[in-house]
């Protein structure tokens, strides 16, 4: 099974993908004039500004969501595996990424928004790839062609965020676990799934509560003691900058012959924390209330930074000023000879030997005995939230799959076929969860790869095809802001078809005005 996984890896994971990747972020940033730099303040103001209603959550309630999918073992066990395999220098490419990726976000962001409806069984906003890769086009000649892309990728989304990817971060918490604690690790999948059960059949809106009660008091928790512990060591800060960069362009005389190996393993891992482009981001982002798409795509897209730029390079910085990477000194591996002093090698026997450790052997540094136990409880809460969020979305595509048939009722039965399967979807995903703590590292993240992976590929190139409506929603609300009004927005005004919910949409405010009225 791993020599399969890691051969079809290599189909998906070509140099074409990160290429696609990062051409798609510089062609994005330009088009958009970089808005992720000329709007990063009003950003920040949104975070805290929109409503919500009984059929959608808030702009913060969305960002909490959908950071709860990005933050998770990519943070802490992804930039281990990616210094480990592409030296200090794949950090920097994770930055790449993040910038970049930032206008990819707004991109996909936008579209779901745009392109989102209400889910027939439960009334809340539903909305993703699968949704604007249909609707967009639905007037067109092509519309049959892009329904069945949109089918495709829900399927591949439901696979990929109810059975693949929750492996890694269950495995995750599980071998930090036992690291710390020597906890068995089928008693914490247990544990794990039997908590993800209780947190998913309350829906969307206690999914929505419960990230963003957890979110961001741990990701502030984690940066904060991770910076503690990079200024106890400040005086090699000056040297991982210049080891991050030199290594990133292949200048360094350890890591030069790696220069591919940083950028594959920046962009892979960077993809994985951030999401940028992979096509989750827009099922949290569909289900905001907002007044115009664009506030939830900006707001998405400062995402991407607080996931890597603050939380990715906190854990970069720990284990590079600590030197927890540096596990190889003066010993042959893979035929080369490391010199004495420290320089990890471009390759490593085996995955499932690098990763959590590599942060909790940062973290003793400052608490000998305690590091490995606060890195086990952040990865337990950064990676059940991601779970929880992967959940989340996998039940989007589903009810997206089953379209008018998910309210269709059984003859001698009250239940419905939606309800009936989104229960089989909920098994699936805890069994999923206990699978993946028992798995071996390598194969657990070979699995997540291997959704991560798909997912990107028909996400960016489905956008790339899709843009336009999300720029014109860009250039309304940056004009309607210029003219000091709080933006609303008007699809048939732009020329934007298929956006069928905005057509009969009325902002909240503008509810509660009419109702004082009448």
């Amino acid at each position: 099974m791993s020599e399969i996984l890691a051969t079809v890896n290599e189909w998906v994971w070509s140099k074409g993908l990160v290429f696609l990747c990062l051409a798609a972020g510089v062609f994005f940033s330009v088009r958009s004039r970089f808005l992720q730099v000329r709007h990063i303040k009003h950003m920040v103001v949104l975070l805290f500004k929109g409503e919500k209603s009984d059929s959608g959550v808030s702009s913060f309630q969305a960002l909490a969501m959908s950071l709860a999918g990005r933050l998770g073992a990519g943070n802490i066990v992804g930039v281990a595996t990616a210094i480990a395999f592409g030296g200090p220098g794949a950090l920097f490419w994770m930055w790449a990424v993040a910038f970049l990726g930032a206008s990819t976000s707004f991109v996909e962001c936008t579209l779901g928004q745009i392109y989102k409806t209400k889910d027939p069984l439960t009334g809340e906003y539903r909305g993703g790839p699968a949704y604007y890769l249909s609707r967009a086009y639905a007037h067109t000649r092509a519309s049959k062609a892009f329904r069945v892309y949109g089918l495709v990728f829900a399927f591949v989304t439901l696979m990929a965020c109810g059975v693949l990817m929750p492996n890694i971060q269950s495995n995750s918490i599980a071998a930090a676990a036992n690291n710390a604690w020597g906890i068995d690790k089928w008693l914490i999948g247990a544990i794990t799934m039997l908590f993800l059960a209780f947190v998913v059949i309350g829906g969307v809106k206690r999914i929505a509560n419960f990230a963003g009660a957890v979110v961001p008091v741990m990701a502030l928790l984690y940066i904060a003691v991770a910076i503690i512990v990079v200024i106890v060591n400040i005086s090699d800060v000056p040297e991982t900058f210049r080891l991050i960069f030199s290594s990133a362009f292949g200048a360094d005389a350890a890591f030069g012959a790696i220069l591919g190996a940083a950028i594959m393993w920046g962009v892979k891992r960077g993809l994985y924390s951030n999401e940028a482009g992979q096509g989750t981001g827009p099922h949290a982002a569909a289900a905001a209330e907002v007044s115009h798409p664009a506030k939830q795509g900006l707001v998405q897209a400062f995402a991407v930074y607080i996931d890597t730029l603050f939380v990715c390079s906190a854990t970069g910085f720990l284990i590079l000023t600590t030197g927890a990477y540096r596990v190889f000194s003066g010993e042959s591996v893979d035929g080369e000879i490391i010199a004495d002093g420290g320089s990890l090698p471009a390759f490593v026997p085996n995955e499932s030997e690098v990763g959590a450790s590599y942060v909790q052997s940062g973290m003793d540094t400052l608490w000998n005995g305690a590091g490995a136990s606060f890195v086990a409880i952040s990865l337990a809460f950064f990676c059940f939230t991601t779970i929880v969020a992967y959940y989340y979305m996998a039940e989007t595509n589903l009810r997206f799959l089953l379209g008018k048939a998910t309210t269709k009722r059984f003859r001698f039965a009250s239940t419905t076929l939606g309800g009936n399967l989104t229960l089989l979807l909920q098994l699936a995903i805890c069994l999923s969860v206990l699978f993946g703590a028992m798995s071996d590292a390598k194969d657990a993240w070979a699995l997540g790869d291997l959704g991560v992976g798909t997912m990107a590929w028909l996400n960016i190139i489905g956008i790339l095809i899709l843009q336009q409506p999300a720029f014109k929603a860009l250039r309304d609300y940056e004009s309607q802001r210029k003219m000091g009004a709080d933006p609303i927005f008007e699809p048939r005004k732009l020329g934007i078809v298929g956006a069928t919910f905005w057509e009969t949409y009325t902002p909240p405010a503008q509810r509660v005005e009419e109702k004082q009225v009448v």
